[in-house]
């Protein structure tokens, strides 16, 4: 950066300042000893870069070099360019040059302290950090060692732009991706790079074939030059503060307070909220196929539901309304960092899920059609197959549906966990709305079957009867236990559902439209 200022007694004085190579390259003179203006030639100017500059920047220090020149209408010393017309300060190549050095700094940038702590959790989360700058390439290296991105013993690489620039082009300069691909997986610092070279790299990882799944690349900013990144980048972070208002626009999470473990957060919440799904879909999945398999058989062989239709639509409240809020607000957790991202083709529905669905579903009709031919035997009760419509509702069928309730709100605590984690009732406590709304619907429930009567088709229960419908309902817990020890790897991937890449699942809507 330059600028220009006025001198006194007539003339102008260019500043400029920048990275310390880049400036002594244009330098022809240096203020040495006791102040004294020497020619600053190719061997002094190496000897400064490898005694003073390398290192600075091995330390961590940022390095800046502050040079100017001088303009005069009068006699020009040595150092001086005289002229008679004012200068075309457009011409950069000739005014930015034979440049007199006044000093070179160091800046230290100090990691903040919760820095590496964030990029350790993100890399047990399957998460690659990779820093790409503009800094001296020994100041990228030692800051990137203090935050944790690399490691001695770990297989990386570290380059400048340049280096990077000369092994992914070929001969036209034209990028190729096959030569990219050998590049991009173990490099973990890009130093003194442009925001072309960003630009690039986070073009070419997401264009990659190299896994089966696509790359899923975030990209933080803070600069008006960081645009083009930000925009191609699957998620874009700006920074809230000292971010432009362009970095700002072209990103898609702004960070208010530009801080990196903010990022850990936002990866948090977002796998907090796609468990939320696949953890309602599998609930809902299981009360749906069951109560279908139920109204199907129940049509076919007793010419009945024993499920009536005001009993299926306070099923469908506690599926579609109270399980959704309870299910819905579960707190992201520590442990959501401990395992590899979804992949972009995963499917919504996964094989475990597919598992516990399949398995709690074969419980809950076992229990049902036993219930439903050998209840009455059981219990010592009036049968209600093939009761008139005009008929008192009977206990038979009233066990059924509050069997059924019990069996789904004990299952509700099964669908907390969709992983294959055996502690289902691991955090319950933590999230005050899930247990509300749990006991709220077993509350309901007791005041639809012991009060409900004919308007929900409902007779009271003994005491040993609700006892009978309470345990087979908490069977569902133990019988999850024993779904839990099925090995998922042996499950044929047919039964995983709603694969494919956002885009493919975005053309197939458009084509059901």
């Amino acid at each position: 950066m330059s600028t220009i200022v006025p001198r006194e007694g007539g003339g102008y004085r260019i500043y400029t300042k920048g990275a310390s190579e880049i400036v002594l390259k244009k330098c022809a003179f240096i203020y040495g000893k006791d102040g004294k203006l020497e020619r600053f030639s190719r061997e002094m100017q190496d000897r400064l870069v490898k005694e003073v500059i390398e290192p600075m920047a091995s330390d961590g220090l940022r390095t800046i070099s502050v040079a100017f020149r001088d303009f005069v209408p009068t006699k020009a010393d040595i150092n001086q360019v005289h002229y008679e017309v004012e200068p075309n300060w457009e011409d950069e190549e000739n005014i930015i040059a034979n440049l007199t050095c006044l000093c070179v700094v160091g800046i230290e940038d100090p990691v903040r302290p919760e820095v590496p702590e964030a990029i350790r959790r993100c890399q047990r989360a399957g998460i690659t950090v990779r820093m790409v700058t503009g800094d001296n390439i020994n100041t990228a290296r030692s800051i990137s060692m203090k935050c944790g991105i690399i490691r001695p013993g770990d297989d990386f690489l570290i380059l400048e732009g340049k280096e990077f620039n000369r092994r992914i082009r070929d001969a036209s300069g034209e990028v190729q991706q096959h030569l990219l691909d050998k590049i991009w997986p173990r490099l973990r610092v890009l130093a003194r790079s442009s925001p072309t070279d960003k630009f690039t790299l986070v073009k070419g990882i997401i264009d990659s074939k190299l896994s089966v799944n696509r790359e899923v690349v975030a990209v933080t900013g803070d600069g008006t030059n960081d645009g083009p990144a930000l925009k191609k980048a699957d998620v874009g972070f700006a920074m809230g503060v000292a971010g432009t208002d362009v970095a700002k626009e072209a990103s898609d999470i702004i960070l208010t307070d530009d801080n990196f473990s903010s990022i850990v957060k936002a990866v948090m919440w977002g796998r907090n909220v796609y468990d939320s799904i696949a953890k309602f879909l599998q609930f809902q999945l299981t009360v749906n196929v069951v109560a279908v398999i139920v109204a199907f058989v129940g049509a076919c062989a007793i010419q009945d539901s024993p499920l009536k239709a005001v009993q299926m639509l306070w099923v469908n409240l506690i599926m579609d309304t109270l399980a959704s809020l309870a299910l819905a607000t579960e707190m992201p957790t520590s442990d959501l960092l401990v395992r590899k991202p979804y992949g972009r083709t995963k499917p919504l529905i996964s094989r475990t899920m597919m598992k516990n669905i399949l398995g709690h579903a074969c419980y809950q009709l076992i229990v049902v059609f036993l219930l439903l031919f050998l209840g009455p035997e059981i219990f010592d009760i009036d049968t209600g197959l093939h009761a008139k419509p005009t008929d008192p509702p009977s206990q038979h069928f009233t066990i059924i549906f509050n069997t059924f309730v019990m069996m789904t709100l004990f299952n509700e605590i099964n669908a907390r966990k969709i992983h294959g984690q055996r502690n289902v009732f691991s955090g319950i406590f933590g999230n005050p709305i899930f247990y509300v709304i749990w006991l709220a619907t077993a509350a309901l429930q007791v005041l639809i079957v012991q009060y409900g009567g004919q308007a929900f088709s409902t007779s009271e229960l003994t005491f040993d009867q609700w006892m009978w419908c309470t345990c087979l309902g908490c069977g569902v817990l133990v019988w999850g236990q024993l779904v839990t020890t099925i090995p998922t790897k042996r499950l044929p991937k047919c039964l995983s559902w709603g694969s494919g890449s956002p885009e493919e699942i975005a053309e197939i809507g458009r084509a059901h439209v």
